[in-house]
């Protein structure tokens, strides 16, 4: 699994595997899920991840 924090952004994003990125769907306002091409699920981005209670501040 992969973390990553852009302050630039306020996004944060955890890669779950290095499958491809087939489609991506809005879980709910400010949570993106990317899945592959089996359905599962690869990816997760958090739009505004300081204001979400994320503390990306603190991920390395």
């Amino acid at each position: 699994m992969k973390v990553r924090y852009d302050p630039e952004t306020d996004t944060l994003t955890l890669r779950l595997s290095d499958h491809p990125v087939s489609e991506s769907d809005e879980a709910k306002p400010g949570v993106i899920l990317d899945f592959d091409k089996a359905s599962n699920i690869v990816g997760i981005e958090i739009l505004n991840a300081s204001m979400a209670g994320a503390m990306p501040q603190s991920i390395e």
